[in-house]
């Protein structure tokens, strides 16, 4: 029987100290782009793609994110005794996305720590892990077409994007060889990967994105891999210890990714998905054409 990936693991204990001091008293991944969280944006994209178990790793200070999808029968009395029912509407539907379970990551000590701490939760079977500050716009979503790819291969998918010049000195980078006749040229076998290469050391122009989907063999490897700097447990050094044992694909996905990690890239994504809303949208556009830039 093929494996299907059910459950979506988000890393979410990290600090945002690029962000502070915003992030001081808030997780970053609660910063919203418009009027929605940067993590929102994430787990409706695990939804869609139809994983329908959804597991969060927080740490100190993350109770907003447990706030935010949860019931909030305060604030939904008040809006319905108000008769706002369309922002009653929107409040409602967030806490009905869907039924999440919370892991404690009591220490910062890297990604690959971060996702090996979801490991009952997960068990025995293949998942997905999705980076929150990977805002990615696709249609279908960039999960659901990584799915279609594990569907086919059975293997881990690591999802990656052409990035030229010196910044691909910011990624992991991939190894790879085509493989030819399938998902129109997109789809590759992975060799090796190295993380952030100079530029005239880098494999290929192929960088790795925020989201995975993994097969569970990568929690035995994750437990075997020695901790590097400041004693944290990379997530992309247990792949290199998969990659040994099973094969593993990389996909170029389609769609627009954005960065709110970065500030700038924040920016960039606010905009974006401002000018997208058709209740914002026009006039945002003409306010940004009357600005003497």
């Amino acid at each position: 029987m093929n494996m299907r990936v059910r459950k979506a693991v988000f890393p979410a204990a990290g600090l945002g100290t690029r962000f502070l001091p915003a992030t001081k008293a808030q997780p970053k991944e609660m910063l919203p782009l418009v009027d929605k969280p940067i993590i929102q944006y994430g787990v409706e994209e695990a939804l869609a793609a139809g994983c329908d178990q959804i597991i969060i790793v927080t740490g100190r200070g993350k109770q907003a994110i447990e706030d935010h999808f949860d019931v909030s029968y305060e604030l939904e009395r008040m809006l319905q005794d108000r008769g706002k029912t369309d922002l009653l509407e929107i409040v409602r539907r967030i806490s009905d996305l869907i039924h999440v379970a919370y892991v404690r990551q009591k220490e910062a000590l890297g990604l690959g720590h971060a996702v090996f701490t979801a490991r009952e939760l997960v068990g025995d079977e293949p998942f997905a892990v999705l980076l929150a500050d990977d805002v990615i716009d696709a249609n279908p979503p960039c999960l659901k077409q990584m799915i279609n790819v594990f569907e086919k291969v059975q293997c881990s998918v690591i999802a990656t994007q052409i990035v030229e010049g010196k910044a691909i000195s910011a990624y992991g980078v991939l190894d790879v060889q085509p493989v030819q006749g399938q998902f129109d040229g997109r789809l590759y076998e992975i060799r090796n990967m190295v993380e952030k290469p100079r530029l005239e050391e880098a494999p290929s122009n192929l960088a790795i994105i925020g989201r995975y989907i993994l097969t569970p063999t990568v929690f035995e490897t994750l437990s075997q891999t020695p901790a590097g700097a400041g004693g944290e447990l990379q997530l992309t050094d247990g792949m290199k210890l998969l990659l040994k044992r099973e094969k593993m694909y990389a996909y170029v996905y389609e769609g627009k990714r954005h960065d709110t990690g970065d500030k700038l890239g924040f920016l960039k994504a606010t905009v974006e998905f401002a000018l997208k809303r058709p209740d914002l949208g026009e006039a945002f556009r003409e306010y940004l054409k009357n600005l003497k830039l």
